[in-house]
């Protein structure tokens, strides 16, 4: 049995594709984790790509990024302070609401592609 092994920028561009594509699909006013991402796209365990992809996402193009957090339910930790800020902004613009610790309560604002 061989196993596929990803070694090119090629393969993980594919992969984004994929991942933008579900991540498009998260409606207003709810939130989704790296990891349900993953498993959406076909990609069970590699949350990581997930945020990979959202860090490589083209400005401008329209894709909801703010809707992905954590399996916490947290905004996930940014070089820039201001960009969680702003990440938590647009969430409450939509009516999401941030509880104790900062988290979201992801059996109510989760959305797992239903």
């Amino acid at each position: 049995m061989q196993r596929r092994v990803s070694t090119g920028k090629r393969s993980s561009e594919g992969s984004y594709q994929v991942i933008w594509r579900v991540v498009a699909c998260i409606p207003r006013g709810r939130v989704s984790t790296y990891a349900a991402i993953a498993r959406m796209a076909g990609l069970q365990g590699r949350a990581r790509m997930v945020g990979y992809a959202m860090h490589s996402l083209p400005e401008g193009s329209g894709i909801p990024w703010h809707r992905v957090i954590n399996s916490r339910g947290g905004i996930s930790a940014h070089p820039d302070p201001l960009f969680g800020q702003m990440q938590r902004g647009l969430l409450e613009q939509e009516g999401v609401v941030f509880g104790p610790g900062g988290l979201v309560d992801l059996e109510r604002w989760g959305w797992l592609g239903e």
